[in-house]
């Protein structure tokens, strides 16, 4: 045998070993492991056999929150240099090894221990030895293997191993350790070995002064050595200890055998429950058995297990962990209808049953049961108590005696309990056993709160190839890339829930192969897929329908309306627009549904449904259609109030459709932040809006998203509900928009650069709405190409452009408009040199931008000044307004903004002579515009060509503006606009001055 406790079954053969140092043989040969954090990931595969780790578990395993700036890219390395060093000799490569040893499977890695020996393996098979031996009552040789078992550990489990993983399962092994060590001492006082047991078990309770199972078998090993009077000394001087330090009296399993030893009671402290069970003197025939020799019969009531349980790795292990020795270990399972719970708990509870040698007890409690009510805990008892032999008390209705039969009846029973299907706490509280090592192991649909548990499990469905697997393994899987192709399918349309697998693969057992398909097809249509979910007794639409039926009627009306949600996503705002309710309402509302398992929480403040419950809440929705109405009413209009909150156009903006300020959002921020949670569904909302037939609030929140999307470079996200809405237009009630869609697109195409197609698109909606009369159409769409001929360099054009903008501008009393005009032509005066009229005019329109409360066109003309500061040679003053503008730019999320901002206040740290702050800047610059964007410097360039020059560029492109500047019909249009603008700032004047 070699250092490890194992055999050498050939030269090659791997082996490793945790039960101390982590180390690594290959035959008789010393593996060089590699450094500790390396050694730490081997760990974290190696205690995790046959399960795929996530390269994020690795990491959080490894070095817990001080994570390594290169991130989880070091994973791969240290699997690389494990591979190596665990290859077999002659190998040439790594890669034959690697497939036998750790295998990468999408998303992480799996340690596969075939053909590799390791201790921990060894030492739990022989445990289960042992313990298979005890139960044969054949304590000698259970001893020995407890005792081989004992030999594999050689120090500290994993000694020197780092991380957050590796210390909790150092923690596991020791204490798996010491149990192992309890185990055999209780066998050894079995078997009379009282006195040699004493010395080892005074040296542990010194080690573990509060480890009261150690205690316990201390007394019992004094008391068989004759020395009474010392086993009750150490249990007043623990007793005391645990007063004085912790407050509390010993536990029950303590005190009984404290009580034992007054009593001198031999059965109890030198039989043992297994030595009594086997080792029964026959009765004598002179005097019949009394209560006290009846034998119990050890009863094993789980039902059969499911045939092909698939996946569920991580909560096998959590659930079939050991239990605690001293107390009942309860832990409970909760999750939605059909997500196989019971075939969970099942499965873990008979790879445990040779644990609990006083019986494996299963009642269904029928908390959600169509055909009949929840069991009353009472009869419970009364069922429970009949199983274990103990009549007293079985007859009575009074709940607490019952419960206390139970308890008396279980005090010195190790027992496994599995209760399936709870209604609530409430049900299961009564029937918690009191056998110290006791496993009670719970499932309900609902949290289980209220009940003290060591581990609570919320299933989900399957994943996507567990749930594959499954249903092959069910209907048969012929290898074609086909049938494969329609089983990953129907998976996806079962939503992985392992009923509905079930019944689907039930349907296509011996049926052709085009079945799947054809079945697959039935699925795809929500009106049909619940009724296609559906043989003999079992359907996936009664099992949701009993959780439904349970609920409150404002719990089930708030389950209706989450079902109607636009988004896959939602939160507390989105539903209590949808009732009209409170928010902190419909945030109880929601958490009660977590807690019934009918909504699932996928962050703090976001719910959702999962497939089949969402099909099933629009059909039960469907019967109530004056509350649907309400319902996308509510919804759609919190999109547009918050698409218009969040939008920088300013107040006047919108003049048609409902008031922004209707919204819950205090501020532009708050809007903005709650569309950021709502990610890439906000075009499906746009949609969804269409396909029920609100298409003036599909309208209304396309036109609020186009700012919001733009100044994050989200083009294609902006362009998809505006082509989307293009050809329906002309049908919505609010004739606006027929040329707002026009000048949205225009917009969209000038931001992204793009400014011929924007230009054609704004050109039209201009002749839509000169014809229509509409005012502020007219100078938003002008404006606009005033904005971006501007930008291109066509300053003449844009003249022109912001003539006729200024006309409807004195009319609307538009000031978010007016500082627009005001903003651009001061960019116009700077391109020609006039730095005291455009320092006027970034003047006016920065009061105007305050004024409305705009940041990004605040933003916007705080660049403009600062730039202009940069020209008249005062950098210090540059620096300060240009970063102003680059906070507002960075809070409002505008990338192009951003990028203008951090390049022109690079200059100004330049012309301060602070290189390195310079240099620093231009890097963000680049940073910002290719990972976030993935836009080019020069596109940026040309959208904001004075504002984005780099210094050294300065000369060339005053030489561009200057030839702009002496086109012939550049000096009246000039003039024009300039008196133009005189008219705006006197009409403002007057209105201040009226106010």
């Amino acid at each position: 045998m070699s250092s490890t406790g194992a055999v050498s079954t050939g030269v090659r053969r791997l082996r490793l070993a945790v039960l101390g140092p982590l180390q690594g043989w290959r035959g008789e040969a010393l593996l060089e492991l590699g450094p500790v954090r390396q050694q730490a990931l081997l760990t974290a595969l190696l205690l995790r056999p046959g399960a795929t780790v996530s390269r994020q578990q690795l990491l959080d395993g490894v070095w817990g929150v001080e994570q390594p700036g290169t991130g989880a890219k070091v994973i791969p390395v240290y699997v690389h240099r494990l591979r190596r060093c665990l290859a077999a000799p002659g190998d040439g490569s790594s890669d034959a090894v690697s497939d036998a040893v750790i295998v990468t499977d999408r998303g992480g890695y799996r340690f596969v221990p075939r053909n590799v020996w390791v201790d921990v393996a060894h030492m739990e098979a022989m445990a289960a030895e042992a313990k298979a031996a005890q139960g044969r009552g054949e304590l000698d040789a259970a001893v020995g293997a407890w005792s081989r078992a004992l030999e594999l550990f050689r120090g500290e489990p994993l000694a020197g191993v780092p991380g957050p993983f590796a210390e909790g399962e150092r923690l596991r092994l020791a204490e798996c350790r010491l149990a192992l060590v309890q185990e055999r001492l209780d066998c050894e006082l079995r078997m009379g070995r009282s006195v040699a047991a004493v010395g080892e078990l005074f040296a542990l309770t010194e080690t573990h002064p509060y480890h009261e199972a150690l205690t316990a078998l201390l007394m019992r090993a004094l008391y068989g050595s004759n020395r009474r009077a010392d086993a009750l000394a150490v249990f007043a001087k623990v007793r005391r200890r645990l007063v004085r330090e912790q407050g509390a009296e010993p536990g029950a399993e303590l005190r009984r055998v404290h009580e034992a030893v007054l009593r001198g009671d031999d059965a109890v402290l030198l039989g043992g429950p297994v030595r009594q069970e086997h080792r029964r003197a026959e009765p004598s025939p002179q005097a019949p058995p009394g209560p006290e020799c009846r034998e119990r019969r050890v009863r094993d009531e789980l039902p059969v297990g499911v045939g092909d349980f698939t996946g569920r790795a991580r909560e096998l292990a959590l659930l079939a962990a050991s239990a605690d020795a001293r107390g009942v270990t309860v832990r409970a399972v909760d999750g939605m209808a059909g997500v196989g719970k019971t075939a969970l708990v099942v499965h873990a509870a008979r790879t445990v049953r040779e644990r609990y040698p006083d019986g494996c007890l299963f009642v269904d409690l029928h908390g959600h049961r169509e055909d009949r009510g929840a069991t009353g805990p009472q009869r419970v008892l009364r069922r429970l108590l009949r199983a274990v032999g103990a009549d007293e008390g079985e007859d009575s209705d009074d709940l607490d005696e019952l419960a206390a039969s139970w308890r008396a009846a279980t005090a010195a029973l190790r027992l496994l309990l599995v209760l399936d299907d709870a209604s609530g706490a409430e049900q299961v509280r009564p029937l918690v056993p009191a056998g110290p090592g006791t496993m009670l192991l719970v499932t309900s649909r609902r949290r289980l709160t209220g009940l003290d548990a060591d581990r609570r499990i919320s299933l989900t469905p399957l994943a996507v190839d567990e749930a594959v697997g499954l249903l092959s393994r069910i209907v048969g899987d012929s290898g074609s890339d086909r049938e494969r192709d329609a089983i990953r399918r129907l998976a996806g349309l079962c939503d992985r829930l392992p009923l509905a697998l079930r019944i689907a693969g039930a349907r296509l057992q011996n049926r052709p192969s085009w079945a799947l398909e054809s079945l697959a097809v039935r699925l795809a249509d929500d009106e049909c897929r619940l009724g296609e979910l559906s043989v003999a007794d079992r359907s996936v639409e009664a099992a949701f329908q009993l959780s439904y039926d349970q609920l409150p009627a404002a719990e089930q009306r708030a389950f209706r309306a989450v079902g109607l949600s636009p988004t896959v996503e939602l939160d507390r705002l989105t539903l209590a627009a949808m009732l009209d309710w409170e928010p902190a309402d419909a945030e109880h509302a929601l958490e009660s549904l977590v807690d019934a398992s009918l909504v699932q929480q996928v962050a703090a403040d976001r719910y959702r449904l999962h497939d089949l419950v969402a099909v099933y809440a629009r059909r039960v929705a469907a019967g109530y259609p004056v509350e649907v109405a309400a319902a996308r009413d509510g919804v759609f209009r919190l999109y547009v109030a918050a698409a218009r909150r969040a939008s920088d156009w300013g107040p006047s903006a919108f003049p048609t459709g409902p008031e922004p300020a209707a919204a819950p959002f205090a501020d532009w921020e708050e809007a903005t932040n709650w569309l950021d949670a709502a990610g890439g569904e906000l075009v499906d909302v746009v949609g969804h809006a269409v396909g029920v037939g609100n298409l003036d609030d599909a309208c209304w929140i396309a036109e609020g998203l186009v700012d919001y999307l733009t100044r994050q470079g989200r083009f294609h996200e902006c362009r998809s509900p505006l082509e989307m809405l293009l050809p329906l237009v002309e049908r919505a009630t609010d004739r606006r928009m027929v040329s707002e869609r026009r000048t949205c697109m225009g917009m969209m195409y000038g931001f992204q650069g793009r400014h011929e197609q924007g230009r054609t698109w704004l050109a039209e909606a201009l002749r839509i709405s000169r014809r229509a009369g509409d005012l502020h159409e007219q100078a938003r769409a002008a404006g606009s190409l005033g904005m971006f001929a501007n930008l291109a360099g066509q300053i003449a054009d844009s003249m022109v452009h912001f003539r006729e903008v200024a006309e409807p501008a004195l009319k609307l009393d538009d000031d978010w408009l007016t500082s627009v005009v005001t903003c651009t032509v001061g960019e116009m005066h700077h391109q020609l040199g006039e730095h005291d009229r455009a320092y006027e005019c970034y003047t006016e329109a920065m009061v105007l931008a305050e004024k409305v409360g705009s940041p990004r066109q605040s933003g916007r003309t705080l660049l403009g000044l600062g730039c202009l500061q940069l020209d008249l040679g005062r950098p210090r003053d540059a620096a300060g307004t240009l970063g102003k503008a680059g906070e507002l730019a960075r809070r409002l999320r505008d990338i192009p903004l951003y990028a203008a901002v951090l390049g022109r206040l690079s200059a100004a740290e330049t012309c301060l002579g602070h290189g390195d702050a310079a240099a620093e800047l231009r890097r963000r610059v680049l940073a910002v515009l290719s990972e976030q964007t993935g836009t080019e410097r020069e596109m940026i360039r040309q959208r904001l060509v004075w504002s984005d020059v780099p210094a050294e560029d300065l000369a060339g492109a005053r030489e561009f503006f200057e030839r702009a500047a002496a086109l012939p019909d550049a000096e009246i249009p000039r003039a024009q606009i300039s008196r133009a603008l005189g008219e705006l700032h006197l009409h403002r004047q007057s209105n201040a001055g009226g106010r």
